[in-house]
């Protein structure tokens, strides 16, 4: 979340019961699934997004549901490691049909 405080993001931590539920309550299925769950402005954003990306998606308003990065991929906001290479990750775009395409690629 730091990340996105930096880049002039409102963000707020909110801890859940029961944070599956609410994954699926939004459309986030298992293949999607990270360890965070965010809703910005009507759209989830789930996982470790960059912030260019996060406001590229309120730049754009497409109709999706969000976007996510599955998984924790090295070098994505907050899995950065000194000395290591970022991964190559896709930032994976979804909607209520349950589409999935890539939004932006890292």
């Amino acid at each position: 979340m730091g990340h996105l405080r930096e880049a002039g993001l409102d963000a707020r931590k909110v801890n859940v019961q029961n944070l599956d539920a609410v994954k699926r309550e939004r459309g986030v299925s298992s293949t999607l699934a990270s360890c965070h769950t965010a809703v910005v402005d009507g759209y989830v954003v789930e996982g470790h997004v960059p912030a260019d990306v996060v406001r590229k998606l309120l730049d754009e308003r497409p109709d999706i549901v969000g976007i996510a990065v599955p998984d924790m991929p090295l070098g994505s906001p907050g899995m950065e490691v000194p000395g290591r290479p970022a991964e190559s990750y896709d930032v994976l775009a979804f909607d209520q049909h349950g589409q999935v395409f890539v939004f932006a690629s890292r």
